[in-house]
């Protein structure tokens, strides 16, 4: 049986925690695994560079960080396989709410990455609604016809489009004029577009009626949160030292993060690029300077809209009755 720890017995755990956390000697030093939710990319950057500037090792940790299998990151997370992994928000709200043990405990991005996109010279889209009756080229799941349909309603139009079902070939598809639109995450493939000369359009989901939201996160289970909550809070504080740095000194981030992953990042043009993007846009650190924490608002606007949408569903498959207590899916008491 899955047993959630409550808020009030997190914040419990963690006032027990000493203010500083402290190196642990090389004899103690505990082993924390992290699982990738894809192949590495700049969302990651922040962990590579934690790992290989020592920054895990000054607090007294030794990070695994798991190649990515076809075992997604929250599975393996809820299993207690890994100990953190990195998630979408919209995988931890809706598997959280099915009862899988997750928490999210850091948010890598600040804002939405993702956007809908379609070749430029469609002169016959101008507008979502426009969108009626074409073709999409989607991943397969029920949150991109709930997202798309509801940006087509937003701007007066009626929902109603063809899916077919590509995976990563939806951008060749696109390109081609196969579909006519599709989703991209604008800080990778919309990065890798504009290198390869590819002209787009795009509609911002924000734009027409959907909440922003911390589009990728680092999930953690309860469980082990609460049996180790001092590895927890070290291991969450040294990689947003990891990420910040990757802001501040991008050129030797970008370095780090192709160096650790020489056979899966062979363009190190896109992923400097990449990691431009996430830094103007301010992703990966918001103007203001803040890393790593949610803002409750959004957490509570994308669950609210998920709940709404009928997207989110219990362990046996039905649609929630009840509206869940989001404030318990996340928490920023770890980063101190």
């Amino acid at each position: 049986m899955q047993i959630f720890l409550s808020r009030r017995s997190l914040l419990t755990a963690l006032a027990a925690l000493p203010i500083t956390v402290l190196p642990l000697r090389a004899e103690e030093r505990q082993k924390v695994s992290v699982a990738l939710d894809w192949t590495p990319n700049t969302n990651h950057i922040g962990l590579f560079v934690a790992r290989d500037k020592g920054f895990y090792r000054e607090t007294g940790l030794d990070v695994d960080i798991l190649p990515y299998t076809d075992t997604s990151a929250a599975t393996l997370v809820a299993n207690h396989v890994a100990d953190f992994g990195i998630l979408g928000s919209i995988g931890l709200l809706t598997q959280r709410s099915a009862g899988a043990d997750l928490v999210a405990a850091y948010a890598v991005t600040q804002t939405e990455t993702g956007r809908l996109v379609f070749k430029a010279d469609r002169k016959d889209i101008q507008r979502p609604r426009d969108l009626d009756g074409l073709t999409y080229g989607g991943f397969g799941s029920a949150w991109e016809n709930a997202l798309i349909g509801s940006i087509i309603r937003h701007d007066g139009g009626k929902g109603d489009f063809e899916t077919i079902t590509l995976g990563t070939s939806a951008y060749q598809a696109l390109d081609s004029g196969a579909v006519d639109f599709t989703l991209e995450v604008y800080t990778w493939e919309g990065v890798k577009a504009k290198l390869d000369g590819l002209a787009q359009r795009a509609f911002r989901y924000a734009d027409y009626g959907v909440p922003d939201e911390h589009t990728a996160l680092i999930g953690s289970s309860s469980a082990f949160l609460a049996e180790k909550p001092q590895a927890a809070s070290a291991f969450l504080q040294a990689t947003r030292r990891g990420y910040d740095f990757a802001v501040d000194h991008p050129d030797e981030a970008t370095d780090l993060l192709v160096a650790a992953n020489k056979d899966a990042l062979t363009d190190r043009k896109l992923v400097r690029a990449s990691l431009q993007a996430l830094i103007d846009g301010h992703y990966l650190r918001t103007a203001e300077g803040i890393s790593g924490r949610f803002d409750p608002q959004k957490m509570t606007a994308i669950g609210n809209y998920l709940f709404e949408a009928g997207i989110l569903k219990d362990g046996n498959g039905e649609k929630l009755a009840a509206r869940p207590d989001f404030s318990a899916y996340f928490t920023n008491d770890l980063l101190g």
